[in-house]
């Protein structure tokens, strides 16, 4: 078995589509390689699940409304999994995101990215949601943004934080 094989064989990605085909929707192989590197940019040991939708305005739209009372569709929301009580044994799941196609390609146009790129920040971005970090506070955003970039970094994309005005 090759190193790849071994890799996503300890990777669970359930990828649903809830939209008609669009163009620059990245496949499964790149979902999973962006997951994976966030996953060992974070230093997750051992087997993960998780389901990625994508999703149209409407659901995106939809799903932000009831989930944080916010009327519009943002580009990734992240659903961490709660383990059940009782349950000694943790499970490999992570929970689950959700990323609005049509906003992801919209913020790559207006931010001057390419849109790959824009789609791998904002999976990384989820998972590190998933694992726990978050950014409510400064302390909180730099750690998580820093681990962004590294994760992105070690694929070859450039820092999604930088200001190309400066």
């Amino acid at each position: 078995m090759t190193a790849a094989a071994s890799e996503l064989e300890r990777l669970d990605l359930d990828v649903q589509y809830a939209l008609e085909p669009c163009p620059g929707l990245p496949d499964e192989a790149r979902f999973q390689r962006w997951v994976l590197a966030a996953l060992d940019g974070a230093g997750h040991p051992g087997e993960a699940a998780l389901a990625l939708r994508l999703v149209a305005e409407e659901e995106g739209r939809a799903l932000n409304h009831a989930w944080r009372g916010k009327d519009y569709p943002t580009n990734v929301l992240s659903f961490p999994f709660e383990q059940p009580p009782g349950l000694d044994t943790p499970l490999p799941e992570l929970g689950d995101l959700v990323v609005c196609a049509p906003v992801v390609a919209r913020e790559a146009r207006e931010q001057g990215k390419a849109e790959a790129d824009h789609w791998a920040h904002l999976v990384v971005h989820g998972v590190l949601h998933l694992l726990g970090h978050d950014h409510q506070n400064d302390a909180e955003a730099d750690v998580m943004e820093d681990l962004e970039r590294r994760v992105l970094a070690d694929l070859g994309i450039a820092d999604p934080y930088r200001d190309d005005e400066q």
